[in-house]
């Protein structure tokens, strides 16, 4: 195998089993292996066309693997037979930009997938709303559109509007590179908390201060392979891999 990053965990949320994906030519991903157990943060980290967000989309199917499994709380999603729409809804992701219709309040952008996906009333589902956006802490912002808001508010209600579909694995990735240096602080509070509730996070992310405190492991990939994976205190603080100690040379 190419890359392993598998724990041997008894309780994976996420697996990730020999996962390849090909653009055309392009071996984008090389036989990645991943466990994210229950309740914990991975982050993934590496230079840009590393392989970073798009091994995260395949978690999703947002991306297709060329070959290999996913499963996602003990069920294998990559089948013809699964319907992806279903699984998705217990699958949260948070985009580099927000997505959120400009349009609609807060509390719409957050309450669309509940009517639509989860079929909830329109009653029930103000209710969630709201109490998602209490959460990221906008219970004030509800009835304010996104030009209204700014780009560190913007992305706490497209977390909010994830959480609000109580998904079992939230993914981000790099959710803070679209936000001025100020706001980043904003998000990035948001997700510790999600962190310490014990939520299952996989973070595409180089904020070094949040991976030291919140995620429970750090892999770094480069070229489509996991190079170094374990605790951040290991991977951060004393990295084996040269690759390693030459990006986070770069990143410091």
């Amino acid at each position: 195998m190419s890359g392993t990053g598998a724990t041997g965990g008894r309780d994976p949320m996420i697996e990730m089993q020999e996962i390849h994906k090909f653009f055309g030519p392009h071996h984008v991903l090389k036989g990645l292996d991943l466990q994210v157990e229950r309740g914990t943060v991975v982050a993934l980290m590496g230079p840009s066309g590393s392989g970073k967000s798009t091994f995260l989309r395949c978690m999703n199917r947002i991306e297709e693997p060329s070959s290999g499994v996913v499963r996602i709380d003990g069920m294998r999603i990559n089948e013809l037979r699964v319907n992806i729409d279903q699984v998705r809804a217990d699958i949260g992701m948070v985009f580099q930009e927000y997505n959120l219709f400009p349009h609609l309040t807060a509390l719409a952008n957050v309450t669309l997938g509940l009517v639509h996906v989860r079929g909830r009333s329109r009653r029930e589902a103000e209710e969630v709303g709201r109490a998602a956006l209490a959460r990221v802490g906008l219970a004030d912002r509800a009835d304010q559109r996104p030009p209204e808001l700014s780009g560190g508010q913007q992305q706490r209600v497209a977390i909010a509007r994830s959480l609000a579909m109580r998904p079992k694995v939230l993914l981000f990735d790099e959710p803070t590179s679209a936000l001025d240096p100020e706001m980043v602080h904003e998000v990035l509070d948001t997700m510790r908390e999600l962190a310490t509730e014990g939520m299952t996070m996989v973070v595409v992310s180089h904020e070094l201060g949040f991976l030291r405190e919140a995620a429970s492991r750090v892999v770094m990939m480069d070229d489509g392979r996991i190079v170094e994976e374990g605790p951040p205190s290991q991977v951060l603080g004393e990295p084996e891999h040269e690759r390693t100690r030459t990006f986070l040379g770069k990143l410091l």
